[in-house]
Formats: C-alpha cells, structure tokens, sequence
C-alpha cells in the first residue's frame, strides 16, 4: 500500500558506527550532531567500545546479521538523506555494509575510515584494510579521513600541506569521488587547514589551532557533512560548514572525565546560534 504521508516524513541522517561508552565519540557524538542540525538521527551500531576520557578498554563486535537488521529496519520506515559510516571494525562487517548500501541506495553516503582512536588504540582489524579500499570507497559520496588514516590507506607519510594535497587526490584515484583530508594532526602552530578534492578541483578550509587535545572531532565533522547533505547543501558547502560547526564545538569543549581530553559542545554549536 502507498502511504501518502511519506513525502512529509522529516529527512533522517543514519550513523553506522561504533558505540562510545564515554559519550564523545562514535554513535553518541553522531546524534548529538544529527539533532543540532535539526534532522532525525537514527543509528545502526557495528561495534560495542568500553571506553572512556583515557582511552578504550575492550571492543564487541555484534553478529552481522543483527547488523543488517538494523539497518533495513531503519530504510523500512524512514526518509534517510544521507548515511555516515564510522567505525566498521572487521572485513565481514564492512561487506555487510556494502551490501547494505548497494540494496538500499542512499543518495548521499559520507565514510569516515575509523581505524585509529585518539588514544592510539587501533579499532580496524588489519585484514579489513583492504575491504575498506575496495568496497566502501566506492560507494562513498565523500571520504572524511584524517592524516594517520590517509596514511594507512595509502602506505605513505604525509607531513606537509602538499603532501596533503597530492594524498586527496591519491585517495580519489582510489575510488572515492570526494575527499575531505583532515589537517589536525599536521604539526606546527599554524592554522589548521583541511583540503576537499572533488570532481572541480580542491578547497581549502582553515581554522586556528585551539590548544586542547579533543575526542570525537572525527565522528562530528563526517556527521556534520551528512546532515548538511541530508538539508539540501552542495557538497562544499557542507564541508565548511561543518567544519566551521567543528571549531565552534571545539571551542565550547569540556572535560567530563579524569582524562586531559576535551569532548564537544554540540549545543553551543549549533548553526543559527
């Protein structure tokens, strides 16, 4: 039966990511972006993190079959306009995905190659790397990866702007339509600048470098790219938009923890504020 109420379902955002115990990461920190952008979150949870302000302590993968429920159950009954990838921590969970979109087909889909935590702790199984190159950069409508990352994708160092430049185009070549590189781990005392390679060139987004050591910059910045798609915003204008939604979060940031490790001000952030 057609339901003639589903043109006036709210757009919704789907996260398929990791759980972060601790709040500032993973599926937490998506939905608190998805809500300060003012569309649905719904979510999909690929992995179980114990976790915390000092690091992560253990990691659950659930079956893959409950994975995929989760997942059609979300296509069976809401407008999703884009989908964000996060954390997938094995080769098995990255197929399911793949499946998943290449069944449903969202219009937008933004992956964030999680592999590394903040606290150094690897969180993609070594076998997987492949299975990210291949399956899931494809299917991407943009690529959000930071510079360690980029590094494990392409097997080579990036210390500089232009390797910077010449890594997001390596990435492309790759697969991925879009790359959004993000520049924080870049040393220096500069600003912090982050590079979009597209089908039309390369933008370049900078901010000041905030002294603080942040968790879950990440996850927010791809959810902030997918929500903004989700709204309706070209790709770049997504991009600087929530870059600029990153900064701001950053700047309201705060320690709930005993670890010297600040999580996000969403609220504080949100666009119009």
């Amino acid at each position: 039966m057609n339901d003639h109420r589903a043109d006036s379902r709210p757009v919704s955002v789907l996260t398929v990511a990791g759980s972060d115990s601790g709040g500032g990461a993973g599926i937490q920190a998506d939905l608190k972006t998805f809500a300060a952008h003012g569309v649905h979150g719904l979510s999909a949870i690929a992995a179980l993190t114990a976790q915390h302000t000092r690091g992560v302590t253990a990691v659950e993968v659930p079956n893959v079959a409950f994975l995929d429920a989760q997942i059609d159950a979300c296509f069976d009954d809401f407008r999703i306009g884009a989908v964000k990838l996060g954390m997938l921590a094995s080769t098995a969970v990255i197929e399911t995905v793949a499946r998943a979109l290449e069944r449903h087909r969202p219009a937008q889909v933004v992956v964030d190659p999680v592999m590394i935590a903040t606290s150094g702790a690897r969180l993609l199984a070594e076998d997987a790397l492949d299975a990210l190159r291949t399956r899931l950069l494809p299917l991407a409508t943009v690529i959000t990866p930071n510079l360690p990352e980029a590094e494990l994708l392409l097997g080579w160092r990036i210390d500089s702007l232009a390797a910077m430049s010449q890594a997001a185009t390596a990435l492309r070549a790759l697969g991925a339509p879009a790359v959004l590189l993000k520049g924080g781990h870049l040393a220096g005392p500069g600003e912090v600048v982050d590079i979009l390679a597209d089908a039309d060139g390369e933008q370049r987004t900078a901010h000041p470098r905030l002294r603080l050591e942040a968790h879950g910059t990440g996850c927010t910045l791809a959810s902030a790219v997918a929500a903004n798609l989700a709204r309706g915003l070209a790709l770049r204008a997504a991009c600087t938009a929530a870059a600029d939604y990153v900064h701001a979060a950053l700047r309201g940031g705060y320690r709930p923890g005993r670890g010297e490790v600040d999580v996000l001000d969403h609220f504080a952030a949100m666009p119009g504020r």
